[in-house]
């Protein structure tokens, strides 16, 4: 074998197992903490988006009643409670978001229809709330001035395991509407992974009065 065939081969070999471990990561960050019945099941939300090109649930197990964690849900958003996940990293972009350690009566009021804030100059819209059981929001962040190239969903819902548990499961559901919707959501995706499993500990540590997991 020459030497240029040698390193040929070496390239594609590297690259094949380099290829392997992103799509490994990328179905391991699209399900995080979830189990396969809970990938299958359908939850409140799904129902928004009749065909979805991207879906990830993810989920986490909360050793609280579902009415100690859904105050924490309620009152989600940018200048109400935050999102529980790295808001120095949200405050990178000028979200603005301080994530509370606190339930506030203020911020428990969440209807169908409201806004609720990512950032001072873009929201997501409730488009189902269940007390107790589900919150899903719906829209899109716009590039610039031009509309965004997808329709997307973000349900948090509750599910209550025998003797107490809670589960939390997080669903995000995106359908494309342009052909290049993909060259935006895919990265955003991971980012979303990262903040996203931050999010739902924040959530759990919370809930469960753990406060020096929450302030670590």
């Amino acid at each position: 074998m020459k030497c240029g065939d040698a390193s040929a081969t070496r390239t594609v070999a590297v690259g094949s197992v380099a290829a392997v471990l992103v799509a490994s990561l990328r179905a391991w960050s699209l399900r995080w903490g979830a189990s396969d019945a809970e990938l299958d099941m359908a939850l409140a939300g799904d129902e928004l988006l009749a065909r979805a090109n991207l879906t990830a649930t993810r989920a986490i197990t909360i050793h609280a009643d579902t009415d100690a964690v859904w105050p924490w849900i309620a009152q989600l958003g940018q200048g109400r409670g935050g999102f529980y996940s790295y808001d120095f990293l949200d405050n990178l972009l000028g979200c603005d978001i301080h994530s509370a350690d606190r339930i506030s009566s203020e911020w428990q009021s969440v209807t169908v229809g409201a806004e609720i804030n990512l950032h001072p100059e873009v929201a997501l819209t409730a488009a189902l709330v269940q007390p107790g059981r589900a919150l899903v929001l719906r829209g899109a962040v716009p590039v610039g001035r031009i509309p965004a190239p997808y329709d997307f969903t973000w349900a948090f819902v509750l599910r209550e395991e025998p003797g107490g548990p809670t589960r939390l499961l997080v669903r995000e559901r995106y359908a494309y509407a342009r052909w290049w919707a993909p060259l935006l959501v895919e990265p955003v995706e991971l980012i979303s992974f990262i903040m996203s499993q931050r999010m739902m500990r924040g959530i759990k540590h919370r809930a469960q009065g753990d406060v020096r997991s929450v302030a670590a």
